[in-house]
Parts: structure tokens; C-alpha cells; sequence
């Protein structure tokens, strides 16, 4: 199972690296350890703290410049992300396209920097509003074929993981239904077309503690948001992939 956590911006940079501490304790005591890969997405600034104190977890950005080196203000590339040794990038999540704009050439563009780069890219997709499964799957076939368009044009493979993230449930009390989840999931990953490359599937949107168990048998694991910010929270996670695995 492949466990991801985004911190967004909800963190203190101290808090980070307390959280970080915490996670890596619980990870590298569970029983579920070595059937478990867990990776967290804090700010930049917190990344190489948080890559100190880590362990088990991976850590990754929460973005990535479209280009590599130059005159890009502002920007933190992708090469630099992997010289510190992150091993993810998030890309195109719903917050990036609606706040800051970004389109799908933007995201299939930040999808190709971090396969260049040996990052594996999470790949934010998901549906508007509740159209129906159908509807849910095709919008987010479109958006994978999109994102690794440019990738693939270049001939670049590596491991992509796919975060379906309906915006419908992203920020709302509870997840998707269970059956809605595995259905579009299954659906995704029989019609995307991935060619060579390993993709993981992993569902975000108000997920946290209990839904796993419910969703597991066509998922790949959680991304999850604000429900992680107890590391307790991630405890009882892991004590769902230990009790599946048995």
C-alpha cells in the first residue's frame, strides 16, 4: 500500500519536522512497516528538515517548476528536488489549477519535469460534480492521458502514481462512497492506457482512517489531507493495512 500525506501549507515549520519525527517513529515500529510506503508533502522550506528526520518516509514537494535551471524566479525545480533527495512531486492538484491557473499543458509539462528528474509524480485528477461514475472515469482517463502526454512524446517512462481526488469531496466532511471510489478507480486503471510504466492508484478527498478497508481491493492506498494531522491518525491507517495484510 502507498500512503501519502500532504501538509499543504496548514504547518508551522517546527510543526513539520515534529510531525515528520512522529510518523517515522510510528512507521518504523508497525507491523506493517515493509508492506507500507509512506510519503509526506511539506512546504518547501521543510523539506530538507524533513529529510533528515524521515526514516522510512519519503518525502516529496507539493510542486515543481516546469523547467530544470534558468531565469525562473521564484520557481524550485525539479533537479533540485531530486539533489535533495525527494522521491515525489504532487502535480496538478485541484488548488493548483483553480487558484493559480494552471491548464492541462501546464500540468502535463510539470508532469515530464519530474520524470526527466527520477521523481515519481503524483498525478492530481478528478471530476467537477457528482456526473455519475461514467462521466468520472472519462474526465479522469483525459486528464492521465493529458498529463503524461508530453512525457510520453519524449519517450520518458518511470513510475507515475494517480491521486483521484474527486473535487466534489476534496475539503468536504466525507470521502467519496466506498462504492463510487472503487468503481471509477477500477474503471481508471483498466482504460487509461499506461503503456510501460508502473502506476499506482490512490484515492484523496477526505480520506482518512476507516475508508481503506473499505476500498482496498481496487486501490492502491490514500493520499491523504487534514485528516493526517494527528499522527496518531496515520497509526490507525497503518493498523488497517496490518489487519487487510492478515
Amino acid at each position: 500500500m502507498l500512503i501519502g500525506a500532504s501538509l499543504k501549507t496548514y504547518f508551522s515549520h517546527a510543526r513539520t519536522l515534529t510531525w515528520v519525527s512522529a510518523v517515522a517513529a510510528i512507521l518504523d515500529d508497525h507491523p506493517a512497516r515493509d508492506r507500507v510506503t509512506a510519503f509526506v508533502a511539506p512546504q518547501f522550506p521543510s523539506i530538507p528538515g524533513a529529510l533528515e528526520r524521515a526514516g522510512r518516509l519519503a518525502v516529496g514537494a507539493q510542486d515543481l517548476a516546469v523547467h530544470d535551471a534558468g531565469a525562473f524566479t521564484g520557481e524550485v525545480s525539479g533537479a533540485v528536488l531530486a539533489e535533495l533527495g525527494c522521491r515525489y512531486a504532487e502535480v496538478g492538484h485541484a488548488e493548483r489549477r483553480r487558484m493559480f491557473g494552471e491548464t492541462e499543458t501546464v500540468v502535463s509539462a510539470k508532469t515530464h519535469a519530474a520524470l526527466r528528474n527520477g521523481l515519481i509524480p503524483v498525478v492530481c485528477v478528478g471530476e467537477n460534480d457528482e456526473a455519475g461514475i461514467d462521466a468520472a472515469i472519462a474526465t479522469c482517463a483525459d486528464q492521465v492521458r493529458s498529463a503524461l502526454a508530453d512525457a510520453d512524446d519524449a519517450g520518458v517512462r518511470g513510475t507515475v502514481v494517480i491521486a483521484y481526488e474527486p473535487l466534489w469531496a476534496i475539503g468536504a466532511p466525507a470521502p467519496a462512497t466506498p462504492d463510487h471510489i472503487r468503481a471509477v478507480c477500477s474503471g481508471l486503471r483498466a482504460q487509461s492506457g499506461f503503456a510501460d510504466r508502473e502506476v499506482s492508484i490512490i484515492y484523496g478527498g477526505s480520506a482518512g482512517p476507516g475508508l481503506l478497508s473499505t476500498i482496498s481491493d481496487d486501490v492502491d492506498g490514500l493520499f491523504l489531507g487534514r485528516f493526517a494531522h494527528d499522527p496518531r491518525a496515520v497509526r490507525d491507517i497503518l493498523d488497517e493495512v496490518d489487519a487487510l495484510s492478515g
